[in-house]
């Protein structure tokens, strides 16, 4: 079952699923080169938000290539999958849309407590800072796909098609 949804609508079944999920991918580019990312994340309504850490990294979090790309094109996507050996139970969703960056302002502060109730390491092991930066990426675009759906189900149950 696939879907390409033209609008911000995540339906109820989706949202359940993303919500399960641990890391996604978030993809940007500079227009020459494309960067992808695993993230910790957590879904608001129809934005998708994930912060910048205080994980050790190699630049100062402004100048990490993610912040650099969605400041210079902020046209980004974000995937969350699903695998186990089990092929009947795979299924991704493919979130496209606008990114920004928020350094400020209510917006960020719910991301932040959204994240640190979704994980508690951000409560933790690897405090997420107040003043951390976070990017928002509101969804305009939705691509999803599940190996199986209920009526598949239903209908493999009734034995096969004369």
């Amino acid at each position: 079952m696939s879907d390409h949804v033209g609008i911000a609508v995540i339906d109820a079944g989706l949202r359940r699923r993303m919500g399960r999920v641990r890391v996604g991918h978030f993809a940007t580019t500079d227009g020459r080169e494309p960067a992808l990312v695993p993230v910790c994340f957590v879904v608001l309504g129809d934005t998708l938000y994930h912060a910048i850490d205080a994980k050790p990294k190699s630049t100062p979090p402004s100048r990490l290539r993610r912040v650099r790309n969605v400041r210079a094109n902020p046209s980004a996507a974000f995937l969350i999958d699903h695998y186990e050996e089990d092929w009947g139970r795979l299924w991704y969703a493919l979130l496209r849309g606008q990114a920004s960056v928020l350094d400020h302002g209510p917006e960020r502060q719910r991301a932040i407590a959204a994240l640190k109730r979704k994980y508690p390491q951000y409560r933790t092991t690897v405090p997420l800072a107040g003043d951390a930066l976070v990017i928002a990426l509101a969804v305009r675009r939705i691509s999803h796909w599940r190996a199986s759906s209920p009526v598949r189900r239903r209908a493999s149950r009734r034995g096969p098609a004369p």
